[in-house]
């Protein structure tokens, strides 16, 4: 995971009905990811929020 991605750990995941994901965006904020993805959801699709912790950092 880059620096880059680290500064934004919430990430839009599409799921594809093939069973893969698909990475949308990353965001900073948990409630920024969930607006994004409510405008995501009106044009149909599956999407998931999800936190992408970088490995190797316990919390």
């Amino acid at each position: 995971m880059t620096y880059r991605d680290e500064l934004r750990p919430w990430a839009i995941f599409r799921r594809l009905p093939s069973g893969e994901n698909v990475c949308v965006a990353r965001l900073r904020t948990r409630s920024d990811a969930d607006a994004y993805t409510s405008i995501l959801r009106q044009g149909g699709g599956v999407f998931e929020v999800v936190f992408d912790q970088p490995q190797g950092v316990q919390g």
